[in-house]
């Protein structure tokens, strides 16, 4: 279900007290929505961090609302949205994220990857205060997981890992061969670390070799 917006929430999000600030006054419809029930929310982003759209995902129970990645991702891909934040209500009134809402956000937050729409963060609110995903550091453990990486995607980073550490170990080489080459005509050792980036001690080091 589409949120109605008003120009006026149609802001440029720097922080998540702007997210906060109209999600808040969202959650307080009571006409239009059922407080003491688990909903959530994805939030609509171009390139300059704009709200496009604030769309109702989905319904559950006091405790839980269920999370389908298909249907979090649809709504802002018709949007042409380049990045999206998630936001749920607890209705009891505590923000701590339970591990569902962590597990949850993992998945998504990798789903997002592979749909080159990345999820910034995930706010849990209240009428009164909210908890920050991204501003606790939360996110940023949980962007290290690799439980819903799939696997050409970790075979990939792997080997991309592989070939970077293969390039600076040719790099750290060819410094080793010019150092060598400077000590032999004389150079002293400071300019010779400036030069190559290695340190003094390994410089020391290569002239007993």
């Amino acid at each position: 279900m589409n949120v109605k917006l008003t120009e006026s929430q149609k802001i440029k999000v720097l922080c998540s007290d702007d997210i906060y600030g109209i999600m808040q006054r969202i959650l307080l419809r009571e006409n239009k929505i059922d407080q003491n029930r688990e909903h959530l929310w994805t939030i609509s982003l171009d390139n300059a961090h704009k709200v496009l759209n604030i769309e109702l995902v989905s319904m559950g129970t006091i405790k839980r609302t269920l999370v389908e990645p298909m249907e979090v991702f649809s709504v802002p891909l018709q949007k042409r949205a380049v990045k999206i934040i998630l936001v749920h209500n607890h209705p009891s009134g505590e923000v701590k994220p339970s591990e569902n809402d962590k597990d949850i956000t993992d998945r998504l937050i990798q789903v997002g990857k592979i749909m080159d729409v990345p999820v910034l963060d995930h706010l849990i609110i209240t009428d009164k205060t909210y908890y920050s995903f991204k501003d606790t550091g939360l996110y940023e453990e949980l962007e290290k997981s690799t439980k819903y990486v799939p696997a050409y995607e970790l075979r990939r980073r792997y080997e991309q890992a592989a070939a970077e550490k293969g390039e600076e170990k040719g790099k750290q080489v060819k410094a080793r061969e010019i150092a060598k080459a400077l000590k032999a005509k004389g150079v002293d050792i400071e300019t010779i670390a400036t030069t190559t980036g290695l340190s003094v001690a390994v410089i020391k080091r290569l002239k007993a070799e």
